[in-house]
């Protein structure tokens, strides 16, 4: 007699903001799992929540979240809106006792994301950071040498998330109130994210840097990613920090919206005592024999890291098992961004707590 195959329980999840990042990552990663349903959209403009139904043939609507919260079908919620309106929506979905992956930066600022935080663990639920470039194929390559002692210690990063014109004609993100700051928040993030990763994410200690507005406030400049309105601009187009760590490590950030440089660059370099490597295009030198050597990856698969993304959540939810990018982590990000914003307004180093 055949045995009958176990039929896993769907993960229902509900999403909280319809825009960019629900439409073109959230939802259709979610729809690529399998046994996960997205059972549920908010949107406070209801008809961009009903477009989104319609589109990717969502069974229930809402235009408060909190009405949608109450739903004890949901297991776990993605909260796609500005940064501004992370935290709230964040917190109740934690204390309905949903698990919750929220788009980075994990907040508005880090007293904000310590409040998500500390709410996970009073309601022992996940939560977890959309900072999806872990998964790219080139940073999963080095993250496989480095944890078997390619670098050794790692002491120095240079990470690099720069535009040349590439400053957002739509949304936000223009906006400090809303954002938090510019390319520092917005790129910055995810490079900082991905080099701490590699590095072991050693704890910060301080952190100082500037901030320049030399494109925003102009209206004859280019944008490559629509016009946005010179009047509205309050965040920086340029932001850099140096941060120091309590292993004696530093790295150093570099990032843009616009910059008079000759392409666009997300990379990351990082040195060790027993060897080196970048993200793009993906390199690793080491010595060996007192010979110099240079590695180069070659055959790696193409990743769509918003799906890997989707599913490890989801995985993490069915096995109870850690997220893959933990609240903890993100944290210690905006903590350093608020530092080096703190630094930036104040011309002296900031120490972080």
């Amino acid at each position: 007699m055949a045995r009958r195959r176990k039929v896993r329980r769907k993960i229902r999840v509900g999403i909280i903001g319809t825009g960019g990042i629900a439409r073109a990552a959230h939802i259709p990663g979610y729809q690529k799992v399998p046994d996960c349903e997205v059972f549920a959209c908010c949107d406070i403009v209801k008809q961009k929540a009903r477009e989104v139904a319609k589109q990717f043939g969502i069974p229930h609507v809402f235009t408060d979240y909190r009405q949608m919260l109450e739903m004890d079908e949901l297991d776990a919620v993605s909260v796609c809106t500005p940064n501004y309106l992370h935290k709230d929506p964040t917190i109740a979905a934690l204390r309905a006792g949903k698990h919750v992956l929220v788009e980075k930066p994990l907040a508005l600022n880090a007293k904000e994301g310590q409040a998500m935080v500390d709410a996970a663990k009073e309601a022992g639920k996940q939560l977890m950071c959309g900072l999806n470039n872990r998964f790219r194929a080139e940073a999963q390559a080095l993250k496989r040498f480095i944890d078997n002692g390619l670098l050794g210690e790692a002491y120095y990063a240079r990470a690099q998330a720069l535009r040349r014109r590439g400053i957002p004609g739509w949304g936000v993100f223009i906006e400090k109130d809303k954002q938090g700051g510019g390319p520092l928040i917005d790129l910055g993030v995810h490079i900082l994210d991905l080099t701490l990763y590699l590095m072991g994410y050693p704890q910060p200690i301080a952190a100082s840097g500037q901030t320049y507005t030399k494109f925003g406030h102009r209206d004859d400049v280019l944008g490559l990613m629509g016009q946005w309105d010179p009047k509205k601009f309050t965040v920086e187009d340029f932001g850099c920090g140096f941060i120091r760590f309590d292993n004696g490590a530093t790295v150093y950030l570099e990032t843009s919206f616009a910059a008079n440089l000759e392409a666009d660059v997300f990379n990351t370099v990082i040195l060790g005592d027993r060897g080196g490597c970048q993200l793009s295009p993906v390199k690793m030198f080491t010595e060996q024999n007192q010979t110099l050597l240079e590695m180069t990856p070659t055959s790696l698969r193409p990743v769509k890291t918003h799906e890997v993304e989707m599913s490890l959540f989801v995985e993490a939810i069915r096995n109870d098992t850690p997220v893959p990018i933990p609240a903890e982590e993100a944290l210690q990000v905006t903590k350093i961004l608020d530092a080096i914003y703190q630094s930036a307004e104040k011309g002296r180093e900031v120490k972080i707590r």
